[in-house]
């Protein structure tokens, strides 16, 4: 079967979003277009790894070029954009790698995430090199969200994106766990609980 790549050059639309309630929430990155849209389903801690990282590579352009990258310092407040997720979410895939690039010269951050893919190896070495075939593989790989954005459209990611991871259920001041909404069992307070 050949590889599904699919590719959004530009997208009018990145976002990442979630479905569900704070401590039970799915994560997606969602791309759309002339009609189109593809959602993804990741996990938390890789939408935040995402969007830190994409923060850091835009700097590093900025850097590098001497500030004169089309690359905002901050996400311009005309593409911020916190509407939900274009419904119905119909995950077309689970994310396992990712990776970013910059296109010097079309001036575009390039964003790819790739499926989950489980692989069968004897030993660290069998399983590394399957690894590196799989993600060589143009023709038979994976499938694949490609999505190329404007520094400003990155940027807007970045912030929305970490906004998002944020959202969820708020830390306890003890031991920086989720508090749900029904308790919480602290382990700093070996689970004893004060009467009000």
């Amino acid at each position: 079967m050949s590889r599904q790549v699919f590719l959004y050059d530009p997208p009018e639309r990145f976002v990442a979003g979630t479905v569900g309630l704070p401590g039970r929430r799915t994560f997606f990155l969602q791309a759309s277009a002339g009609g189109r849209v593809t959602s993804v389903a990741l996990e938390k801690t890789q939408v935040a790894a995402l969007a830190e990282r994409i923060d850091e590579l835009l700097d590093e352009v900025v850097r590098r070029t001497g500030g004169n990258a089309p690359v905002p310092a901050v996400a311009p407040s005309d593409v911020t954009d916190t509407a939900p997720l274009d419904s119905p979410v119909e995950e077309e895939f689970r994310v396992g790698t990712m990776a970013l690039a910059w296109d010097g010269e079309h001036q575009r951050m390039i964003v790819e995430a790739q499926a989950l893919v489980e692989l069968d190896a004897d030993s660290e070495e069998d399983l590394a090199e399957a690894e590196e075939r799989l993600l060589q593989d143009e023709e038979n790989g994976p499938p694949m969200l490609r999505v190329r954005l404007t520094g400003a459209q990155a940027r807007a990611f970045a912030k929305r994106a970490l906004d998002v991871v944020n959202a969820g259920r708020p830390p306890c001041p003890l031991c920086s766990l989720p508090l749900d909404p029904e308790g919480h069992v602290c382990p700093r307070q070996n689970g004893y609980r004060r009467g009000a």
